[in-house]
């Protein structure tokens, strides 16, 4: 493989690292992209990776991470936990969700190739060296510079009724305001497509957004990250669990922006609406005196999702309109 890891993965301890990427460039012909990284090893048990930064503008997940990685202790851990803060270390380092150096979106490139791009290349090692590795994932989203959303943990609908349950069991044991069955707009090429492909738990987030974190949303980064190690049987304990919203997201719950222009919100995050209620409306921003574009609830739920910035373009998702299923 392109990639080594500068540390062991597979013995007792703690130990931080790097997972060495050979990037030749102008600048440095025999030069690495460091990915950092950090392995927890105690007495027997389950393995449980951990990841953040697979988008470089999404930050609950590598500050959740980093902390961990300072404060966890092998003497009380029953196994192992690999921590990967931010898994497209270069777009983590320009703030931005695909990487400054090929422009990938690492979450749309999974399994990889181990001859391809930088992005391509750290997809390829962690689907074929590190997911093998783990019973359990987690992988840390948020919305980014472009969404903001309910902080909420997830699991997807699986065809296996198996791991299908197993994984929302972990979703549910991460502790977030709201829980969430999921469904992908597109689901090539995602890391959650990748694990969940090879049969393993799998949990992912979505914490807020805006390209920021606040300290509410990094909490409960925090607190999901200890309570996912808890529920394996990693940590001693159970999981701290306060309550949570299960939602579902069916079919028809996104919202696309049928033109481009000025973005005024009728409803805000979190807001219950009914089926067919003004959500938001679309200025145009070359002319005055022009109706603007409504735009309206699929269905009737909660706001779940909404478009952050206050411009939008044709075809960006608006918004996703959730339904509930504790009522």
């Amino acid at each position: 493989m392109a990639i080594t890891p500068t540390i062991p993965l597979d013995r007792p301890g703690k130990h931080h690292g790097h997972l060495r990427l050979p990037y030749s460039r102008d600048d440095s012909a025999w030069g690495s992209v460091m990915i950092p990284i950090t392995v927890v090893q105690g007495g027997p048990g389950p393995t449980a990776l951990l990841t953040g930064g697979n988008h470089g503008d999404e930050y609950e997940g590598p500050i959740a991470l980093h902390d961990m990685a300072c404060r966890l202790d092998p003497a009380v851990v029953s196994g192992r936990v690999i921590l990967l803060p931010s898994m497209n270390h270069p777009a983590f380092l320009a703030g931005r969700r695909t990487s400054p150096l090929d422009g990938g979106n690492l979450n749309r490139l999974f399994p990889g190739r181990p001859a391809g791009s930088v992005t391509e290349k750290i997809a390829d090692y962690v689907a074929r060296a590190l997911v093998p590795m783990a019973d359990i994932v987690l992988d840390y989203h948020s919305g980014g510079r472009t969404l903001d959303f309910l902080p909420f943990a997830a699991s997807h609908v699986l065809d296996d009724p198996a791991q299908d349950e197993a994984c929302a069991a972990a979703a549910a044991a991460f502790g977030a305001p709201f829980t969430m069955r999921m469904r992908e707009i597109d689901a090539a090429g995602m890391f959650d497509t990748e694990v969940e492909a090879q049969g393993k738990v799998f949990v992912t987030t979505e914490l807020r957004g805006g390209g920021t974190a606040s300290a509410e949303s990094v909490a409960i980064a925090k607190r999901g990250a200890r309570n996912i190690l808890h529920h394996a049987g990693i940590l001693p304990g159970a999981p701290e669990v306060p309550p949570s919203l299960r939602l579902e997201m069916p079919e028809d719950c996104f919202v696309f922006a049928p033109c481009g222009g000025l973005l005024e919100p009728a409803v805000d995050l979190g807001a219950a609406v009914e089926r067919g209620a003004l959500l938001a409306r679309i200025w145009p921003m070359d002319r005055t005196g022009a109706a603007p574009v409504a735009c309206h609830a699929p269905g009737t739920g909660l706001l779940a999702a909404r478009h952050f910035p206050g411009q939008v373009q044709i075809g960006d998702c608006l918004a996703v309109v959730a339904t509930v299923a504790d009522r």
